[in-house]
């Protein structure tokens, strides 16, 4: 909060999605792509197996280039939508786990030397010095995963740090085991996805068969591992979050649908998998891409509802989605939001803003626009000064009960999805009237088109 915020009509939340989503994806197939082919790479030069070791080499291109080129463009992406709509979260992580960083960075440096060497080797060195690039490029690649896993089990379930400041209670947290065992499944998966359009270029139709067995049986396995780390990740997190999405009446039911979608993708993806393993003479490009699109289905809705069942937080039980922080609310409300954001009060070039568009922008912008995603004209609609100052004030109140609870009681905060309002009673009423002036300029609006 101590850093200005880049507003975006589509919504910060919506435009980190979009490149994180990519990126993931991609990340992930380079992690698997580098344990499938190490694996592949390795049987083939064992077995003197040719078409096996066609396959791996088919397929080391596309590794190259989604790993090394659109991962790293994608990941410095997500670097930049994190930091402009985000920048408190992003600088307290930093800080947090800047040495954790700084060896994903380093594991990072070795995975793209590793496998420019080993895409440019073909051929040119003895087997045994090709597979050793591809294992070092497996081991550097799987390694940023376990450093980056630490750091984003963190974000949701920070276990004893808020109270041990100890990195290592943060880094090891309770979601930390069950998330690298359901990403190393994505992985697998993924990767067997992405292979399998180099097995349909066989020449040889019972050597494509074998592939494509081969690589049912990858990723068979691979929705197997992600299935139960999946199940224990559930099982891992907090009964308070859980309550969101899990059970008959869920507390938000878009998470309860995320999840929903994402068992039936794991269906999707097994249902292939085995129909692949079983008949692989059915493998063709529909089924391949309806592989990959269930893959990337999976993964895409684990981390959506390991977004969402974050709210309000950035990172739970210590920074809300707006930047304020748990410790800071008393403070807040003696000084006001504006003490901490005095950014807010003026825009681009100067220009000096309302006190309540002012506090709307210090507290709210972070999640809701003003007439794009989740935008607050359509929720002020329904509010007058009156209503939205009582509002506010019953969110100020819960901030007692946001405490309770990041201090380890089970405390059911009254609005659980939205961070307590902190501020003056002077700001509490500067926001309430402008809230009730957009609900006026809607009236005045539809009048006019009358």
């Amino acid at each position: 909060m101590d850093y200005p915020i880049r507003e975006f009509a589509m919504g910060g939340g919506v435009l980190i999605a979009v490149v994180a989503i990519l990126h993931v994806v991609v990340s992930h197939f380079a992690v698997g792509g580098g344990l499938v082919m190490a694996i592949l790479e390795t049987a083939a030069v064992k077995r003197n197996d040719r078409p096996l070791r066609d396959l791996v080499k088919r397929s080391s291109m596309i590794l190259l280039l989604l790993s090394t080129v659109f991962g790293a463009i994608s990941g410095v992406g997500i670097w930049f939508t994190i930091g402009v709509v985000h920048p408190a979260a992003t600088s307290s992580l930093i800080h947090t786990f800047v040495w954790a960083w700084a060896t994903e960075w380093t594991f990072f440096l070795l995975e793209v030397v590793t496998a420019l060497a080993w895409v440019a080797t073909w051929g040119k060195v003895s087997p045994r010095t090709h597979l050793l690039l591809i294992w070092l490029y497996a081991f550097a690649a799987f390694m940023s995963l376990v450093v980056i896993q630490g750091i984003l089990g963190f974000m949701l379930t920070p276990g004893s740090y808020p109270r041990t400041f100890s990195f290592w209670d943060g880094f090891l947290n309770p979601t930390y085991l069950p998330g690298i065992l359901f990403r190393t499944g994505a992985c697998v998966l993924l990767a067997a996805a992405w292979i399998a359009f180099a097995a349909l270029r066989e020449p040889d139709r019972d050597a494509r068969a074998r592939l494509s067995r081969i690589l049912g049986a990858a990723g068979a396995l691979g929705i197997g591992v992600a299935g139960i780390g999946w199940f224990v990740w559930e099982r891992a997190l907090p009964d308070s979050v859980q309550r969101l999405f899990l059970g008959e009446k869920p507390l938000i039911a878009a998470l309860a649908t995320g999840r929903s979608h994402t068992l039936r993708m794991f269906a999707v993806a097994a249902v292939l998998a085995l129909l692949v393993l079983v008949l692989p003479k059915l493998q063709s490009w529909p089924v391949a891409i309806l592989a990959l699109l269930a893959g990337a289905g999976i993964l895409a809705g684990y981390e959506r509802v390991r977004e969402g069942v974050r709210k309000p937080f950035v990172i739970a039980e210590q920074m809300f989605s707006n930047g304020v922080l748990v410790s800071e609310i008393d403070r807040l409300n003696e000084e006001g939001i504006l003490s901490k954001a005095a950014w807010a009060t003026k825009e681009a070039g100067g220009r000096p803003v309302p006190l309540g568009e002012a506090v709307f922008r210090a507290e709210c912008a972070s999640c809701h626009t003003r007439d794009g995603y989740l935008g607050i004209r359509k929720i002020a609609s329904a509010m007058d000064a009156e209503f939205a100052a009582m509002f506010l004030t019953a969110m100020r109140d819960d901030g007692a009960n946001w405490k309770a609870r990041a201090a380890g009681k089970d405390v059911k905060p009254d609005y659980a999805f939205m961070p307590p309002f902190v501020g003056t009673d002077e700001e509490l009423n500067a926001l309430a009237r402008w809230l009730a002036s957009l609900n006026a300029a809607q009236v005045a609006e539809a009048t006019h088109a009358r």
